[in-house]
């Protein structure tokens, strides 16, 4: 599975990534990095798995791509067991992540983009409406994504970045952040400074 997707497709890429056995399947987090997914799709013979949520942003409609609906959709359909896309919302109503069963030595893993943010502290992710302009997100948007992962064993969280990963820890992780975060998202503004 080519888990969200980058512009750029030339024949060295499509080389490699045949050389490793090529695609079954590609899934995209958010439209964020739906770019190029149409020619990724014909180069590889494979279809494209996007939440219908967000089908507004597809600018390129193709038979590849393929909308689902609900919560969760398996990739067992296509022989690719233990490989499940959830719906999380987040900074578009069909934020995606990808829940990987048999990843991190069987104790699960998480691809996320950026839907959840790994920060440079590895304890901790962030959950954000706008990354450019460090918007974050409310709190019932935030309490949607952790209501969506609470029923998932996971150990490990690949973020959006190279080298942004939490290797152990994520789900705690995951749920120490939104309670931190929510707690910050709550607390009474500063209304002035202090006359003394």
């Amino acid at each position: 599975v080519l888990w969200d997707c980058i512009a750029l497709l030339d024949y060295a890429t499509i080389d490699v990534i045949a050389a490793f056995g090529g695609l079954a399947a590609i899934a995209i987090s958010h439209p964020h990095y739906y770019t190029t997914m149409v020619e990724w799709a014909h180069a590889f013979g494979c279809n494209v798995y996007l939440h219908a949520n967000d089908r507004e942003w597809v600018m390129r409609p193709d038979p590849a791509v393929r909308l689902w609906e609900g919560d969760t959709h398996s990739l067992g359909d296509i022989g690719l067991d233990g490989l499940t896309l959830v719906r999380c919302g987040g900074h578009f109503e069909g934020g995606t992540v990808l829940h990987w069963e048999d990843g991190a030595e069987q104790r699960g893993a998480l691809l996320t983009g950026d839907i959840v943010q790994v920060v440079m502290d590895r304890r901790y992710v962030s959950f954000m409406r706008s990354y450019p302009n460090l918007i974050p997100l409310g709190a019932s948007r935030i309490q949607g994504i952790t209501d969506a992962l609470e029923p998932l064993t996971f150990d490990r969280l690949y973020g959006a970045w190279w080298d942004q990963h939490i290797e152990n820890g994520a789900k705690r992780a995951i749920a120490e952040s939104a309670k931190r975060y929510v707690t910050e998202l709550e607390r009474p503004p500063i209304t002035g400074r202090s006359s003394s």
